[in-house]
């Protein structure tokens, strides 16, 4: 398969052009709008929802982006939806992914991070995968779990795939990782089932084995996250294919 163009034309906005002392919070549809508005892609996140649903959300808890507590994963669509998210001068809620991509009607592109607890559940990489049939878009999806790439590779193929890794898994969202898999996922073991098309990977870790051997071997373009300063943007454009960025615009 070939590799979109624009998935390496121009820096991608990390959960939209997102900037929080204006009040544009990320992962909202105001951040969206923002992004639209200065012809940036847009890198999302997407969570599984009690009933089975997705919606658009980095977090596991509801804690850091909104006044309630909680898992994201106990409570509804329908509950989620009508949640604000905190310090939001748009009015913004939880967007569901169906309305999101409503939104956004094929006005820019999408990276589309499928959040994971690393346990074999594929009920939200399914439903993704049933709501983007009816998308007119261009768009990718990427995860961090290797399993979940397969299951796009397996079930859906004709859909641009990219794996996230880093080399330490050491954040509170990697304690699901057992040491195994970390080694497994940092050394790209997991290659031969999953082929990603695609890799993301943490700035402070590349140039990395797995990230020079994708890019000199295997034809990989290397997009890299978070590129924060000045530093970190030379350092991506140096060692990889396209960035990732947030609080600064390229």
């Amino acid at each position: 398969m070939s590799i979109p163009g624009w998935l390496v034309a121009k820096p991608i906005a990390h959960r939209g052009l997102h900037n929080k002392p204006e009040g544009i919070i990320e992962n909202t549809v105001s951040a969206a709008e923002a992004a639209i508005a200065r012809g940036f892609p847009i890198e999302l996140d997407v969570q599984l929802t009690a009933d089975n649903e997705a919606i658009v959300f980095h977090d596991f808890e509801l804690d850091r982006l909104t006044g309630q507590t909680g898992l994201v994963a106990e409570r509804k669509l329908s509950d989620l939806t009508r949640i604000d998210i905190a310090g939001a001068k748009g009015g913004d809620k939880i967007p569901s992914f169906k309305d999101y991509l409503g939104t956004i009607a094929g006005r820019t592109s999408l990276v589309i991070e499928i959040k994971s607890q690393f346990n074999g559940d594929m009920r939200l990489t399914k439903r993704v995968i049933e709501i983007i049939k009816d998308y007119d878009g261009p768009l990718v999806i990427k995860s961090f779990d290797p399993d979940i790439v397969t299951h796009l590779r397996e079930h859906a193929p004709n859909i641009t795939r990219g794996f996230i890794g880093e080399l330490e898994y050491a954040s509170k969202a990697d304690n699901f990782l057992t040491p195994e898999k970390k080694h497994r996922m940092a050394n790209l073991l997991h290659f031969g089932e999953s082929q990603p098309h695609f890799l993301s990977w943490r700035v402070k870790d590349i140039p990395c084995a797995s990230t020079h051997l994708s890019r000199l071997l295997g034809n990989l373009p290397v997009m890299t996250w978070t590129v924060r300063t000045p530093e970190e943007r030379a350092h991506a454009e140096k060692h990889a294919d396209q960035m990732v960025f947030e609080g600064f615009l390229p």
